[in-house]
């Protein structure tokens, strides 16, 4: 049985319907969420405002209105992001042990 993903810890929305999140493994990454802007309740997030209204909640991350993406899918779509800055994101170290 494989281990299952980090889930996301924090959230910042950037420009170009980005989203910078930090997992629980310590890890950043920027998942693109323009190819979800045509398709039913996704539409609303093309508003900037709307977009940076994002939050993480339960592992993923959530907008007012409900619109969630799977977790699993943020880490496997998303790209790295060498010594990233965190700009935004509350600082939480990874646990070691």
């Amino acid at each position: 049985m494989s281990a299952m993903n980090p889930r996301v810890q924090a959230v910042v929305a950037e420009d170009g319907h980005q989203l910078r999140l930090i997992f629980t493994n310590g890890e950043v990454r920027i998942y693109d969420c323009s190819h979800l802007l045509d398709w039913g309740v996704f539409r609303e997030l093309r508003t900037a405002a709307y977009f940076r209204q994002v939050q993480a909640a339960h592992g993923t991350v959530v907008w007012p209105n409900e619109q969630d993406i799977c977790p699993d899918t943020l880490y496997e779509e998303s790209r790295p992001v060498e010594d990233a800055a965190t700009d935004g994101i509350p600082a939480m170290a990874p646990s070691r042990g």
